[in-house]
């Protein structure tokens, strides 16, 4: 449950902070008066939509602060967890949103930074906000089959969730299937194309690395004569100018010496002797070097040739030798396809109608769960709309289920069942307001009144299903009155045993059937218009009662009037 809300610096609220409690809650006020705004703040803490214009004139930022006492096991948890959220570890959980009047906008739950993603997934597990808007979802009769379908349970929620995977699995296929049947010309064109490319680069027998080879050869062969000339050059001047014999008589010098001074003189011996032999292998190394130099003209030009090959099937399929094979790869698998086009078309064939037939089984499961559903929810809405002063209302959760066509193992269509994104079915809320009509789609027999009272019985039904702990009325008993206006007000109280329930209202017969009544009132303090809430009680209670009965002028019957209806809500609720 909501357990406080703060405000500030929120369009005409300056500063509010308001503690709440368990059961049924009205506010109340005058037109204009602020009353909505509690509800846009219950709206921003859910991760509604916020901007700039929210924001208090004069002020930077308008900040709102939830704080909510949650039971162990609501699946809000369950969501904090998942998306890395931790809870305080009593129960608490606090939500923080901050607008600026630069148009940004900050949340946090529990400390932690989330995003409004996050927020609004969160906000759904813990408020849920209706207002005289949400009517015209009553007359979508898409919106109709998600309410059966959450009314059903785990059970077909689960199949249905099976079935939207094998839909899309099929969808896949069918449209592999398709795009293969209408590219038939266009394949034949690339076929050709393929051939030639697959042609051309198997040919040239390429292996990794073999264009670097080749560089280096022709880097070789182009300065054949300038390495002979200077590995010879290199040679003559090792072995030819007496300089590998130089450096031995050097050695024979330090070898009749070395005796009379071993420790400084037999080092610089043994690196001289080591110089020598590594000179003279190098000489001999250079010598077979020059005679392996070879200018051949011929073997030259097959290098450029082979060299120009490959830069030709670089420009054409690849940067690189391995992106030229990798492309290789993958036409001479397209080639396949084309090639085995009636086989690879007859294998996609079966598999869209081994998973259409996967589809339509759990389509028709689907179906027969939401036909007994459909009962159950029919004779549930009429319950409830009968203690809504609806008692010779006839509510029908109509169900139908679309006929059309699926593929065949020879391409042709058969008769079959219609598969959509959600089953087979289609479902329409129908209503007969008075004995002897017939049964008519909402929208063409729900007067506004009737509509309130119709949303308020799926609220009634929904509430121990979706556990959400906080349901917000905003002017739904607008167009009722009379013995309808305190049905309403019954419903609600009742439905507040389950959950928290709040209602901004106009009506006497709803705001005395609250546990807690609030007063939204709006005045001038310090030369600005600002926006107070007081819980009213007793006597105060008393006199805002008098003021929705009587209007502008209070008197002493209306305030006994007031004193009296009091009196019969509290021994209607057992008080």
């Amino acid at each position: 449950m909501l357990r406080e809300l703060s405000i500030r610096n929120l369009a005409v609220i300056e500063e509010v902070n308001v503690e709440f409690h368990n059961g049924f809650h009205v506010l109340t006020g005058e037109t204009g008066a602020g009353k909505s705004i509690l509800i846009d703040a219950l709206s921003l803490v859910a991760g509604g939509r916020g901007s700039s214009d929210m924001v208090r004139y004069g002020s930077d930022k308008a900040e709102i602060e939830a704080m909510f006492d949650i039971k162990p096991e609501h699946p809000v948890w369950a969501v904090l967890e998942r998306l890395g959220v931790q809870a305080s570890g009593d129960e608490m959980l606090v939500v923080r949103r901050e607008l600026t009047s630069q148009g940004k906008s900050s949340s946090r739950v529990n400390g932690h930074l989330v995003t409004m993603t996050m927020l609004r997934e969160i906000g759904e597990c813990l408020v849920n906000i209706h207002g005289q808007h949400e009517h015209q979802s009553l007359l979508k009769s898409e919106q109709h089959l998600e309410w059966l379908d959450l009314f059903a349970g785990d059970e077909l929620l689960g199949i249905k969730s099976q079935y939207r995977q094998s839909y899309k699995a099929m969808l896949g296929a069918r449209t592999a299937r398709i795009e293969l049947e209408e590219s038939s010309r266009q394949h034949e064109q690339m076929l050709d194309l393929y051939r030639f490319q697959i042609e051309e680069i198997t040919a040239a027998s390429l292996k990794p690395g073999e264009d670097e080879w080749l560089a280096e050869e022709k880097s070789k062969l182009m300065h054949a004569g300038k390495r002979l000339d200077s590995i010879s050059e290199a040679y003559n001047l090792i072995y030819g100018n007496k300089g590998i014999e130089t450096l031995n008589k050097a050695i024979i010098r330090l070898t009749d010496i070395v005796s009379y001074d071993q420790a400084g003189l037999a080092p610089i011996l043994e690196q001289l002797q080591s110089a020598y032999y590594q000179a003279e292998d190098a000489a001999f190394q250079l010598r077979d070097y020059r005679e392996g130099i070879e200018s051949d003209p011929e073997q030259l030009a097959m290098l450029d040739d082979r060299l120009n090959l490959i830069h030709g099937l670089k420009r054409k399929y690849g940067e690189t030798i391995p992106d030229i094979l990798q492309y290789l790869d993958k036409i001479t698998l397209e080639r396949d396809k084309i090639e085995n086009r009636e086989e690879n078309l007859e294998k996609l064939l079966a598999e869209e109608l081994k998973l259409t037939s996967r589809a339509e089984k759990l389509a028709l499961k689907l179906s027969s769960l939401r036909i007994s559903a459909a009962k159950r929810l029919s004779h549930a809405i009429e319950q409830e709309l009968w203690q809504l002063q609806m008692g010779s209302t006839r509510f029908l959760v109509q169900m139908d289920s679309a006929a059309g066509d699926k593929p065949s193992q020879e391409g042709a269509a058969v008769s079959g069942l219609k598969l959509m994104p959600c089953g087979i079915d289609e479902a329409v809320f129908m209503l007969s307001t008075n004995p002897g009509e017939p049964l008519k789609p909402l929208s063409k027999v729900a007067s506004g009144g009737e509509m309130s009272r119709i949303m308020l019985a799926l609220k009634s039904i929904f509430a121990s299903i979706d556990q959400i702990p906080v349901l917000v009325f905003d002017e739904v008993d607008t167009g009722v009155s009379g013995r309808a206006a305190q049905a309403i007000a019954e419903k609600m109280s009742q439905l507040s045993a389950s959950c928290q329930v709040f209602s901004i209202t106009h009506l006497p017969q709803v705001a005395c059937m609250a546990d807690h009544h609030y007063e939204i009132r709006k005045g001038v303090y310090n030369e600005r218009t600002s926006t107070s809430v007081t819980e009213l009680v007793m006597d105060t209670r008393i006199e805002e009662l008098a003021r929705m009965l009587g209007g502008v002028e209070v008197t002493e019957k209306t305030r006994h009037h007031a004193q009296e209806m009091l009196d019969l809500a509290y021994r209607q609720k057992g008080a």
